[in-house]
């Protein structure tokens, strides 16, 4: 077999510098050229669980039978590799260095799921030039045109890379913590990415809920201020309670859907990924398919 080369399109390189800058709500790299729905999962800090949530979701997915792309675009403190118990030999720094393709860096993960792995310990990535950043984006939506699902885990925060992600994917999925500072920080990304004219409404998911009261309580705090000030309806995607077998299956590096498949934790992202991914869709339109119950519990 012929050695391959690297698509002209993605080989990232510094642009000039007279170059015109676009907005990104006018960013050309909406994914049109894949026909795979795209969800960037964002959270307005750390340590609120939002990339354990992305690699068990997209199992859950995978085990569903529907074909995933995870990207992890924290691009300087990646652990999806971690999270999914897998050793890549080359991952985002060095397609964003020139060095490989994206096709180059993709690993098989569980169930089928396929990983864009990012670096971890690098903070120059962390913060993409507008080129840069097309360049990786447009390379994701021409990766496979088979996918059915592209989930981008990306950074904590409001860093312009974050809002990037979030105004390229068809929609947004904000998850918290019931403590005050996370849904505090919740509500400022909702915030900022209203200003930015998103798409659509961001969706909301608290994790980490003691009870469903817990979790129905901090929903509807953030969707009344959200209401009140931005005029903007927020779409509960439900909850995921705490669990102790996802620390557990962190220390096993594998994600908990595989290592405790009976878990309160396992069962809500079960019942999430039914929520958004049917194997035999009548309606091609996401949003117009049933629903499943929106409490995501045992």
């Amino acid at each position: 077999m012929s050695k391959r080369k690297p698509p002209r399109g993605l080989k990232l390189v510094q642009r000039k510098q007279d170059a015109p800058v676009e907005t990104p709500v006018d960013h050309p790299a909406r994914w049109s050229r894949s026909g795979a729905r795209t969800i960037a999962i964002a959270s307005g800090k750390g340590g609120v669980g939002k990339s354990n949530l992305a690699a068990n979701l997209a199992v859950a997915l995978g085990e569903r039978g529907a074909r995933v792309l995870l990207v992890d675009a924290d691009l300087a403190q990646a652990s999806l590799d971690l999270l999914l118990g897998l050793h890549p030999r080359y991952d985002l720094q060095h397609v964003l260095a020139g060095e490989r393709t994206l096709e180059d860096i993709v690993v098989s993960g569980p169930k089928g799921v396929r990983l864009i792995p990012a670096s971890s310990g690098v903070p120059e990535l962390a913060d993409l030039d507008d080129y840069r950043r097309e360049c990786l984006l447009r390379g994701l939506g021409a990766l496979d045109p088979g996918l059915d699902l592209i989930l981008i885990d990306t950074a904590s925060g409001v860093s312009r890379t974050v809002t990037s992600f979030c105004l390229a994917a068809d929609e947004v999925l904000v998850v918290t913590s019931p403590e005050m500072p996370a849904f505090s920080d919740a509500y400022s990304l909702i915030k900022v990415l209203h200003a930015q004219n998103v798409a659509r409404a961001p969706r909301l998911l608290v994790n980490m809920a003691g009870s469903a009261e817990e979790a129905e309580e901090t929903s509807h705090r953030i969707r009344l201020v959200a209401r009140r000030f931005l005029s903007l309806e927020l779409e509960s995607w439900g909850y995921v309670p705490f669990d102790p077998s996802v620390g557990n299956a962190v220390r096993l590096q594998e994600p908990v859907v595989t290592s405790f498949p009976h878990a309160p934790s396992s069962i809500a992202y079960r019942a999430l990924a039914e929520r958004l991914w049917d194997p035999t869709p009548q309606d091609p339109t996401p949003s117009s398919r049933p629903l499943v119950s929106e409490q995501l519990e045992a």
